[in-house]
């Protein structure tokens, strides 16, 4: 949402701003995180805006009650947004609010009392080690030119070997490509936060072989992935390519480059690894985010048992 198009009080608007510096500067958040709380609060200001009849200052904020969120709220319903879409910007709210009172600027304990809306609980998708396996050798089977094959086969081994995002690892510069013979790699994921992660001989020999292969030769400070232009590859490149591996293979249509990193985890869970491994090696701060992949496994083992068991489905 554009914010030159809002009508604020100075003082909002120049706490507005400075709470964005603060989220970029501070926070570090990624470009797409930024431009979303920026979003959703332009958003609830717009709203205020019409609720108040004429634009909100830092004392209108603090005026509000309970009844006006939940007003906001229910505005958002009406408009079919979806109830993940109104949790996010429930957080960005209480940022913007927590910002604002740390900062003796304003405060408002009404925006604590609201709670999040309840959501259907969505499992991770995670594709089987057959699919995995036929997806790395189908990206030689599409047509591409071999450099380009090679480049995806790189990319897609850094999303299921190592649990990377997709924006992690089209943001790796040429200076931190992974070489053969590396066993690990540091990663900065969302928030900034750094990690290792393990690496599989297999990666470092795929990224090096892209390399050689590759006929742009990038600085060291500029993305290692590139288009067949030369130029920073995107992450609609690669969804593409799995799109065409899944009328191709007949995989599963949430086959995505997401779905990789969650058969990493899930892959790494049936296999024994423990939960906080885990959390550690995908970047999650929260534990809970983590935990679902037991719920992932746990359909895994109920399916087979459905199959298997001669009990199974008799009265």
């Amino acid at each position: 949402m554009d914010t030159t198009a809002l009508s604020l009080a100075p003082d909002l608007a120049k706490a507005f701003a400075a709470w964005q510096r603060w989220l970029s500067d501070e926070r570090r958040l990624s470009p797409h995180s930024l431009a979303a709380y920026q979003s959703d609060l332009s958003d609830f200001l717009s709203f205020v805006t019409l609720h108040e009849g004429g634009p909100p200052s830092l004392a209108h904020l603090e005026s509000l009650k309970t009844v006006d969120f939940r007003a906001w709220l229910s505005a958002r319903g009406r408009r079919g947004l979806a109830k993940s879409s109104t949790a996010r910007a429930l957080s960005s709210l209480r940022s913007f609010f927590n910002w604002g009172k740390r900062h003796g600027l304003f405060e408002n304990a009404a925006v604590t009392a609201l709670r999040n809306p309840r959501q259907k609980q969505s499992l991770p998708k995670a594709l089987t080690h057959r699919e995995m396996q036929d997806c790395l050798k189908g990206l030689f089977e599409l047509g591409d030119e071999l450099w380009v094959a090679k480049r995806n086969l790189a990319i897609f081994l850094l999303l299921y070997g190592c649990g990377l995002r997709i924006g992690e690892a089209l943001t790796l510069t040429r200076r931190e490509a992974p070489a053969a013979g590396q066993s690990a790699l540091r990663i900065r994921g969302k928030g900034g936060k750094e990690r290792i992660v393990p690496l599989l001989p297999v990666i470092g020999s795929a990224v090096s072989d892209y390399l050689e292969s590759c006929p742009f030769q990038p600085s060291p400070n500029e993305p290692l992935f590139v288009g067949k232009r030369g130029n920073a590859l995107g992450a609609r490149r690669v969804q593409e390519t799995l799109e065409r591996l899944r009328g191709f293979l007949g995989l599963p249509p949430d086959a995505t480059p997401h779905a990789l990193r969650h058969s990493f985890a899930t892959h790494l869970l049936a296999g024994g690894g423990d939960l906080r491994t885990i959390q550690e090696l995908l970047g999650h701060s929260s534990l809970s985010t983590t935990q679902r992949y037991t719920s992932v496994d746990t359909e895994r083992l109920l399916d087979v048992y459905r199959k298997s068991h001669p009990r199974a489905g008799r009265v």
